[in-house]
């Protein structure tokens, strides 16, 4: 099973929102948040809906492929946050580039965009399929309880996408799935039955902290060296590794673990925050676009999230 990128986009809102800004609304500080999340800024949506901010990254990814929405066989979306539940943000974000093919959402929470990927991947070596577009959008912001410091200092708005096609660059995959709501919940609310009689949460994100770091930092060390040993490298070979956007002691303490230097991690959570299943494609994209890419380079993308999920890829560029 294997791929080749042929293009990245990414898409944030315009707003942004500043660790100061964000201390007006709850009680927290710049130092706060840094020292604990190393996060300074993150974009937030005014007018945009996750699905309007897919199809913005997913045409820049269109874009740099050299390809119209009219040629793609397959759209794959992830996301926890579309602003419906039907249709969904993949046929949203078809509607919107022009695109006339099937189109269907995956929900892994933050690890999402690598099921997704994933996916799409099986699809074109079934065969019948050339181009097929992969994306993750989010607006984290309608669903994250803005009175608590714990959760609301993290999470932010944004899309990223790739366009893919058969090639024979993607060495090694591991999908991983551990059921259960205690460490992380995101319930839809009450509802609408006059029938249904047990108490339910309201719309937000429930997470406790200390519990997703440990599962984190196990899953980054373990994935990584399963998908390395699948492809029979060291990981020392990896030029970089694309991890999901949390928590930068989450990945400063997994890449102690695994001896490799942090340099080698593409980190942008600092300017952008948590995005979910959003932030592996952004951080991608901007690697992507920073032309210190080199052919032949490998690269290791990793995530983690409610699921609680893990997943990791390699693919050499």
């Amino acid at each position: 099973m294997s791929f080749q990128i042929l293009g990245t986009g990414a898409y944030t809102p315009e707003k942004i929102l500043t660790n100061d800004e964000l201390s007006s609304l709850v009680d927290t500080s710049d130092e706060w948040i840094t020292q604990r999340v190393g996060v300074k800024e993150r974009r937030i949506s005014v007018c945009e809906s996750a699905a309007e901010m897919g199809a913005k990254a997913a045409q820049r990814a269109l874009d740099a492929a050299g390809i119209t929405a009219e040629q793609l066989d397959l759209i794959v979306g992830a996301t926890v946050s579309a602003d419906c539940i039907c249709p969904s943000m993949s046929a949203m974000v078809q509607k919107q580039i022009g695109a006339h093919c099937p189109a269907f959402d995956v929900n892994s929470a933050c690890s999402g965009f690598l099921f997704a990927l994933d996916t799409a991947a099986a699809f074109l070596e079934r065969g019948g399929i050339q181009y097929a577009l992969v994306l993750g959008a989010e607006r984290l912001s309608r669903i994250v309880d803005w009175t608590d410091r714990s959760t609301c200092v993290i999470f932010a708005d944004g899309a990223g996408a790739f366009v893919i096609a058969k090639g024979e660059n993607y060495l090694g995959s591991h999908l991983f799935t551990q059921g259960g709501d205690s460490v992380l919940h995101i319930p839809l609310g009450r509802g609408n039955s006059p029938f249904y009689e047990k108490e339910e949460q309201p719309l937000a994100v429930h997470m406790s902290g200390q519990e997703t770091f440990k599962f984190a930092v196990t899953q980054i060390e373990n994935d990584l060296k399963l998908i390395a040993n699948q492809a029979g490298i060291d990981l020392s070979e990896v030029s970089w590794i694309v991890p999901h956007q949390a928590n930068y002691r989450i990945i400063e303490l997994a890449a102690r673990r695994l001896r490799i230097p942090i340099e080698k991690f593409v980190l942008n959570l600092e300017y952008y925050g948590n995005t979910s299943s959003a932030s592996v494609p952004i951080c991608f994209d901007s690697l992507v676009r920073s032309g210190k890419l080199k052919k032949g380079d490998l690269i290791a993308l990793c995530a983690f999230g409610g699921g609680l999920s893990s997943a990791a890829c390699l693919i050499r560029w």
